[in-house]
């Protein structure tokens, strides 16, 4: 009888307790109750004064930052009750119960007490607050007490664990449960209303009028995703996309061809054309690196060629050629015009691997942007004018519509960015679709054998220089069809555009640092890496002076904590965070046979 009972008392794995000495009813209800009075303090004055941008002076209905609050008060709540098994909820929650909760809280904490902190110091004090502030700082911290008191999602490895590691052990998510069939219509619902909530946050961040609202929503979208993700849903999502792929990517494009709908100031809309131009030249160079493992540290180089050539053959007053093409005609020029730099710099440094080729990379990028610059008749031949580059380029005009005038389409009238918008999206559709085809393909697969382990795939018979000059020409391509528009979108083509780094993506290093950063060897990473290495110094402008310093914190901190970038595939999840067969045995197994 004492064996059975120690023997189940062993079975059973005892969870991770929480930070603080709660119990577990007691905490939950602490973080229930601290999110209902939070979600009530963001409907009274925060401040007196109407100086903070947003207006937090009025009392009955929130706004500005009061509503990230608001939200953050709500999901905290909804997390709480899904964790304590509230019928109907349970969906929300197939991986992770109480993670998701401190990770909500914390986010509604943050937000909440930078606010507070910004009113002292744009107001000149605490005394500027109004009860409704002193409110939400208590009810937040209330919220956040209670989240720390509930235990871990995952079983305890230790039962000495220090504080701080029970915390990160806190945020350690199990695998998602298993979750019962649904019917089609059911899942393609699911996958549409995805796409359309990921359209509405992303159009919040973009229409953001001050920077403070602008960092307030990335905290809390920030500790959101990271909530999400420990819930298991963002697991469960994958699912059901990898069963509905093109139902997948027409909700995608779908809800990006809605974008500039959305839009009431076209302003916002160049925010929108500029991350198409600049994730559409990330998704190029990911074929380069993400799948053959290639360093390219010049690859702007190849958006250069294309962008020159589109504007040396558009109709410029200030174009040296004189020659005058029609679109169709100057993007087939631009991309071939990179082909030929692709193959030429990449057929004698190719057989270069690792750091050398990188350097010689970068040198061609260097190289190109100086010989723009001397090519003003002076220090070269007159072909780019130098350093004031082409100018003057003018706006296309297709179909019989001249995309620099606006035009009202479905009742709704778009300007001059959203309809490059609209022409980016369209290059965009066909650059994921030659992504996903290679990416498929026989070659495809040669590529990661490659850039798994070059010498093993040249013993089974692949020709490893000829495939890797053929990713490096696709790439440069795809790149050199990207710049034929960013030519005409900028208006002007100047060498300063294409350093190796600029304050002003995209350049060689945010390129590279979009790949890393949203996941290489997929097709949404990239995208992704490129809408936020773009948006956020788009919205921070007041930081520009500390970009970099930023920049390398942000890269320094996704390398420790998620190495496999935002999005990554099932191979760099197994790379980083699985040993699988090369596991220590625990027991005596090893002893055991080697007795035997």
């Amino acid at each position: 009888m004492t064996t059975t009972t120690q023997q189940t008392t062993t079975d059973t794995p005892r969870k991770t307790p929480g930070l603080l000495p709660l119990p577990p009813a007691a905490a939950g209800l602490t973080a229930a109750a601290g999110a209902v009075l939070t979600f009530a303090s963001t409907f009274l004055a925060w401040t007196w004064t109407a100086e903070f941008p947003g207006d937090l002076t009025v009392t009955g209905y929130p706004g500005g930052l009061q509503l990230l609050t608001l939200t953050g008060a709500l999901l905290t709540l909804l997390f709480v009750l899904a964790g304590r098994g509230l019928r109907g909820l349970g969906w929300l929650t197939p991986g992770g119960k109480n993670s998701p909760v401190l990770l909500l809280a914390l986010g509604t904490f943050a937000v909440t007490w930078y606010t507070v902190i910004a009113i002292a110091v744009e107001l000149g004090g605490l005394a500027n607050l109004e009860p409704g502030g002193w409110v939400a700082l208590v009810t937040s911290l209330i919220t956040l007490v209670g989240a720390l008191g509930l235990p871990g999602d995952v079983p305890a490895d230790t039962g000495n664990a220090s504080p701080w590691a029970r915390f990160v052990q806190s945020f350690k998510a199990p695998t998602p449960d298993k979750a019962a069939p649904l019917p089609s219509w059911a899942e393609i619902l699911i996958i549409a209303v995805s796409f359309g909530l990921g359209l509405f946050v992303f159009t919040y961040g973009i229409d953001t009028e001050y920077a403070e609202l602008f960092i307030g929503f990335l905290l809390l979208v920030g500790f959101g995703a990271t909530a999400i993700s420990r819930a298991g849903l963002n697991r469960r999502l994958s699912a059901l996309t990898a069963t509905h792929k093109n139902v997948t990517v027409t909700a995608a494009f779908v809800a990006a061809f809605a974008f500039p709908f959305t839009q009431s100031n076209d302003a916002y809309a160049t925010i929108g054309a500029n991350i198409l131009i600049f994730a559409t030249v990330a998704l190029g160079l990911n074929v380069v690196v993400g799948l053959a493992g290639l360093l390219d540290l010049g690859y702007v180089a190849f958006l250069g060629v294309g962008a020159y050539t589109a504007a040396l053959l558009s109709g410029s007053p200030s174009s040296t050629i004189g020659i005058t093409l029609p679109f169709w005609a100057a993007v087939l020029a631009g991309a071939a015009a990179s082909l030929i730099f692709g193959v030429v710099i990449g057929a004698p440094t190719l057989r270069l691997h690792g750091d050398y080729l990188a350097i010689v990379t970068l040198g061609f990028g260097e190289i190109f942007r100086i010989a723009m610059q001397n090519m003003d008749g002076s220090s070269g031949p007159d072909i780019t004018n130098g350093p004031n580059g082409i100018p003057n380029i003018p706006d296309l005009e297709l179909f019989g519509f001249n995309l620099g005038e606006p035009h009202t389409v479905l009742g709704v009238e778009l300007g001059r960015f959203s309809n490059y918008y609209l022409l980016m999206l369209l290059f965009t559709i066909i650059v994921v679709t030659v992504f996903r085809r290679s990416d498929q393909s026989r070659i495809g697969r040669a590529w990661v054998a490659i850039r798994e382990d070059e010498t093993a795939a040249r013993a089974m018979g692949i020709n490893a220089f000829r495939l890797k000059l053929l990713a490096f020409a696709l790439g440069a391509t795809l790149a050199g069809m990207a710049g034929t528009v960013q030519a005409h979108v900028t208006f002007t083509v100047t060498p300063a555009q294409y350093k190796f780094v600029e304050a002003v993506p995209p350049n060689s290093a945010f390129l590279l640092a979009a790949v890393i950063l949203g996941g290489m060897g997929t097709v949404s990473g990239p995208l992704i890496g490129a809408a936020l290495l773009y948006l956020i110094p788009a919205k921070l402008q007041f930081m520009s002076d500390y970009q970099l310093l930023l920049f390398g914190i942000a890269l320094i901190l996704l390398m420790r904590f998620r190495p496999e970038g935002l999005i990554a595939d099932r191979r760099k999840q197994l790379e980083f965070h699985e040993t699988g067969q090369l596991d220590t045995p625990k027991g005596d197994i090893g002893l055991s046979k080697a007795g035997a």
